[in-house]
């Protein structure tokens, strides 16, 4: 899960590309901050995992037995010493992209060093980038309904309000979204830090009422309630992983905050605070087995404070949301630099930083379906069982292309590879069986989402391809008509014409219609192709490549990161130090806007074809996504058959 929420961060850490701090305050900051950005899933999860889980292992008997309370304890404390520390913590921090993180950075960075033949790798990223928006639905629904439902422990007159107040909090937080949320921010880390010292000290009392409970920290206790409990334990450890849910975060966030700062707030602040919940969870139901009902807000007196809890709980929720909400655009811009999307209208909402990003329509389709969610389970339980699944999916493909990144990367031998991540997947693939049992109660809604989603990138990136392949027969080689055009110029006209292609050898079809049209050329004439790179952030030095084909032809290829948005004015402005003679006033671009038609024998499927040919016509405008002036732009229509 990535997210691009900034924190201000001190200049002496900005200057440091893998924010690895100089300072003890730009240290500081930068701890603060991840406990607010990426901690606020994982961090937020006692408010459901711990009662799904013992209300699994108690079964059809409804009543938590000692066995099974510490068993669970046992098994969630267990699953975030491996899972979240051994795994992500301590192996995949050490596996960035540039500095940067997540499972399509991943994927790039595996695509790169496997070379050719990496179709399995992208298709890979793309079941883990389409389960993210799984991810992206669920969580700010189960979050922010299991922290409203704390209303019930206080007066049970609220019942019938819950649900409709969840829905207000959600519309207001989408709603929001379009104004950035560096403001926020600022605030988000301060907040989770009173979450965490909170959660801890309130489970103190209970642990000292019940010091049996400290038996959960054998990990014997859990091997035993799984192999003593069959099909149940099985069932059990689905609601577990519930507890483990935002450990892509710790990953995903790696460019944002450093990986010192992110595993020092695991280490000293969230990983003990979380061990201290749950065990004081467990001791609770130890003592009174009926407050497995709501054992986690049952850990604070009723009345005022167990009302300010909910408030707090509230709070936490909403930035756990806002966490995956703005993880969601991260992902989208990623996934259209890479190809995998068509382009999307992107706004940035801060000239400090760049990686704050809004996309209307994503942010559109997931209110629609956040709210859909809540209506149609209306319980955090209810909701639980469709949750899990997308990041247990996502997980298992983390995996997969960390062990690539150790063996071809690394330069690890396969065989030692191997040995490192096996267990890690084994596990991975044990927590995504126990949560495919929860398919028919809720987990078909991530798998749809997901199915839905790589349907969506496949077909665009299939249908790219096939476009790019049948365009290319279809043109002329550039060289060819350079020589023919200075052989036998045309009418010349003052200015620079740019043209953009995305196949620097063929003539651009806006050239060839413009030519034919209005049989005239521009003084200067420039080739403009827009490249994206496998690294997330492209040095400005290597931004510009220039090349002179003849005397009024030039080729400029601009690059930028999977993580950046492409701005050509501001890239030709470093064409002109490098001694381009340009000027943005006298100069035209030509596009080529293409429409679409099914053609007869294409590749793909007539329903495929189609679906291809909607999602480009939903396309946000080139104009618009390369931030190119619209009064100094010319296009060009042309009818294509796919």
């Amino acid at each position: 899960m990535t997210s691009d929420i900034a924190v201000p961060v001190p200049e002496t850490v900005a200057a440091n590309g893998h924010g690895d701090a100089h300072t003890t305050a730009g240290f500081g900051a930068l701890t603060l901050g991840s406990i607010g950005v990426v901690y606020g899933d994982i961090g937020t999860s006692p408010l459901y995992a711990f009662r799904e889980a013992v209300m699994a292992a108690s079964g059809a008997e409804g009543v938590p037995t000692p066995a099974a309370v510490l068993g669970v304890v046992s098994l969630i404390l267990w699953a975030l010493i491996v899972v979240v520390t051994l795994k992500y913590v301590v192996i995949l921090l050490r596996a960035d992209n540039n500095g940067e993180g997540g499972t399509l950075a991943l994927m790039a960075l595996a695509q790169r060093a496997v070379g050719t033949g990496g179709a399995t790798i992208v298709l890979l990223g793309i079941i883990s980038g389409a389960l993210f928006y799984g991810d992206a639905v669920i969580t700010p629904a189960l979050s922010v309904l299991s922290a409203i439902e704390g209303m019930k422990d206080v007066t049970l007159h609220f019942e019938p309000y819950v649900v409709p107040l969840t829905v207000i909090i959600l519309v207001f937080l989408f709603a929001v979204q379009s104004r950035g949320t560096a403001r926020v921010a600022a605030f988000f880390g301060p907040v989770m830090c009173v979450w965490f010292a909170v959660i801890a000290i309130a489970a103190i009392h209970p642990i000292i009422e019940q010091p049996q409970v400290l038996y959960a920290l054998n990990p014997l206790y859990a091997v035993s309630f799984m192999f003593h409990h069959g099909i149940i334990g099985f069932v059990t450890l689905g609601a577990v992983f519930l507890a483990v849910t935002g450990a892509e975060a710790l990953y995903a966030d790696l460019g944002h905050f450093g990986k010192r700062p992110i595993q020092t707030a695991w280490l000293f602040i969230v990983l003990p605070s979380l061990a201290l919940n749950y065990l004081g969870q467990g001791a609770l139901v130890l003592g009174d087995p009926g407050a497995i009902v709501s054992p986690f807000f049952q850990l604070f007196p009723q009345g005022f404070f167990r009302g300010c809890m909910v408030v707090l709980a509230t709070a936490a929720t909403v930035i756990a949301s806002q966490a995956v909400i703005t993880g969601a655009y991260s992902l989208t811009r990623q996934a259209i630099q890479l190809g995998l999307l068509p382009r999307f209208e992107i706004r940035h909402t801060s000239e400090a930083h760049s990686g704050q990003i809004f996309i209307p329509r994503i942010n559109q389709l997931l209110l629609v379906a956040v709210v859909l969610l809540v209506l149609l389970f209306r319980s955090s339980s209810a909701l639980a069982s469709a949750y899990g699944i997308s990041v247990t999916g996502t997980m298992v493909v983390t995996a997969m292309m960390g062990f690539v990144v150790i063996w071809k990367v690394w330069r690890w031998s396969p065989f030692a590879a191997a040995a490192l991540i096996i267990p890690f997947l084994c596990l991975d693939l044990t927590f995504l069986a126990a949560n495919l049992l929860k398919v028919f109660e809720g987990g078909w809604v991530p798998l749809a989402l997901g199915a839905l989603m790589i349907m969506l990138m496949y077909t665009w990136r299939r249908g790219s391809r096939l476009l790019f392949e049948k365009s290319r027969k279809l043109e002329f080689p550039l060289a060819d008509l350079v020589a023919m055009l200075e052989k036998r110029p045309p009418q010349r006209v003052p200015g620079t014409a740019v043209f953009l292609t995305s196949d620097p050898l063929s003539a651009p079809t806006a050239l060839m219609h413009s030519l034919k049209h209005y049989k005239v050329l521009h003084e200067k004439n420039v080739i403009l192709t827009i490249e994206t790179a496998q690294t997330p952030r492209i040095d400005p030095a290597e931004r510009v490549k220039l090349e002179q084909i003849s005397p009024t032809f030039s080729k400029v290829t601009l690059k930028f990161g999977f993580m950046e948005s492409p701005n050509v004015p501001k890239a030709l402005a470093i064409a002109r130090k490098l001694g381009w003679q340009f000027d943005i006033m006298s100069t035209s671009f030509f596009l080529s806007r293409r429409a679409l038609k099914p053609a007869a024998h294409s590749g793909m499927p007539r329903w495929q074809d189609r679906l291809f040919i909607s999602l480009s016509r939903s396309a946000n405008d080139a104009t618009d996504y390369f931030q190119i002036p619209s009064g100094r732009v010319v296009e060009v229509g042309t009818q294509v058959t796919i």
